[in-house]
């Protein structure tokens, strides 16, 4: 390979460029940074990357551009997706989520509330997959209790966006764990428990501060929550499957019918609505699922036409080590998240990237995709325009600058991620 080829084509990169200015631009002039869906400025940014490279048959891009999209990581990806989509659906219309927030109330002492609104949220985050979801399910539960003990809202929803944060970055079948994984090839049940290594002295310290925010109020919950334990079950068994590494694609699958059994035999849906819940569970990853074959195919003409090279070049010029190699990394994924507010695609557009890095520099597939999800959730959790808070600050009808000032967690994960770069920690063996 030559100089010129190694070094790349700072060119090829336009296709990212113009998704930046579509995507981040609509949402500066139209203060929405969800006016532009991000499918249709992928899909835009995708005809300049067809455009370049003229002296090339347009057949021959095509070709690339699926090689890239069917990528058996990609398509991999995809299925996980809609599997974990199909199995929160039906844990859901089962009843899963309100049977997991009445049993953590009930066990919730009163003097503890708001760090049992952390709990609960990253409880049910870790189960359910999504922030969002759990940001949605607890705000109007946290609204009722800012109401009862006088604790102001913000408080209260920025510890449930905290939690929240914090069992998304760790769930089994989250879409960025997912994503993180698999562009680095590791296990998920690996990259677990790197990853929560290092975020656990941060949710600590999280709790430790909202317990000290919160104690001069008197707390009196006093209603009675009906707890119906066999609708946790499904979410236990996703959690203790994965860390004991069972097939993913056999825990999801296992997950569907275990839910399915305990809704049916509860009487909670009939057959037609488990149906029904198991493709509306899919049908909302179907966008995400695109999203990632759409990345994929433009990032592999961006790569056939000297644009990743390039990158790496740039970046490896600035970097003399194995810890410049994991701030490389750090930084690349948090810049995506800043200008997406997606956390997710952060990690679908960064994670190739990050892989050529962090083998250059001999880095860890698990510490690597800790990386990438402890920094884009680390970001996702404090932008003021990203979903979780402000579809927190709209349900508590609040500024969304309002709860930044008080979600704790996605702070202190950064600050123990970079901690964690700087002393080398954990030491991971081969």
């Amino acid at each position: 390979m030559n100089s010129k080829k190694s070094k790349g084509n700072p060119w090829a990169l336009l296709p990212l460029g113009i998704f930046l200015i579509l995507f981040v631009g609509s949402g500066i002039m139209t203060g929405d940074f969800y006016a532009m869906p991000v499918l249709v400025a992928f899909l835009l940014a995708s005809v300049a990357a067809f455009m370049f490279n003229r002296k090339e048959h347009f057949n021959d891009k095509v070709a690339i551009f699926c090689k890239g999209a069917g990528n058996k990581n990609i398509i991999m990806m995809v299925m996980i997706f809609l599997l974990a989509g199909a199995f929160s659906g039906v844990a859901k219309a089962m009843g899963g989520v309100d049977a997991t927030v009445n049993l953590s109330l009930s066990i919730l002492p009163p003097n503890l509330v708001v760090v049992g609104l952390f709990i609960i949220a990253g409880f049910i985050s870790v189960s359910m997959g999504t922030s969002v979801g759990t940001i949605t399910a607890l705000t109007p539960v946290g609204l009722g209790v800012a109401e009862a003990t006088g604790i102001p809202v913000a408080l209260v929803v920025g510890a449930i966006v905290g939690g929240g944060m914090f069992g998304d970055n760790l769930s089994i079948i989250s879409d960025t764990t997912i994503a993180a994984v698999r562009t680095q090839g590791c296990e998920l049940k690996d990259k677990f428990k790197v990853n929560f290594l290092i975020v656990l002295p941060a949710a600590i310290l999280a709790l430790i501060i909202l317990f000290v925010m919160t104690s001069q109020y008197q707390v009196d919950l006093t209603e009675v929550y009906q707890v119906e334990w066999m609708k946790v079950i499904p979410y236990v068994a996703i959690l203790v499957g994965a860390l004991l590494g069972i097939n993913v694609f056999v825990l999801l699958g296992g997950g569907i019918v275990l839910a399915g059994i305990i809704g049916l035999a509860t009487h909670s849906f009939s057959l037609l609505n488990l149906i029904t819940a198991t493709s509306d569970g899919m049908a909302g990853m179907q966008e995400l699922a695109m999203i990632c074959i759409v990345v994929g195919g433009v990032l592999e003409l961006i790569k056939h036409n000297g644009g990743i090279d390039y990158l790496l070049s740039l970046i490896k010029s600035r970097i003399k080590s194995k810890k410049g190699a994991e701030f490389g990394i750090a930084t690349l994924v948090s810049v995506i998240d800043l200008c997406t507010a997606n956390n997710t695609i952060a990690i679908v557009m960064a994670g190739p990237l990050a892989k050529e890095i962090a083998d250059e520099f001999d880095i860890d597939p698990r510490r690597s995709a800790s990386l990438l999800d402890i920094f884009s959730s680390c970001w996702q959790g404090l932008i003021p325009y990203g979903a979780q808070v402000l579809g927190a600050a709209g349900l508590a009808a609040i500024s969304p600058m309002e709860i930044v000032k008080f979600v704790h967690y996605p702070m202190l994960m950064g600050i123990f991620g970079i901690l964690a770069i700087i002393i080398g920690f954990p030491k991971l063996k081969k």
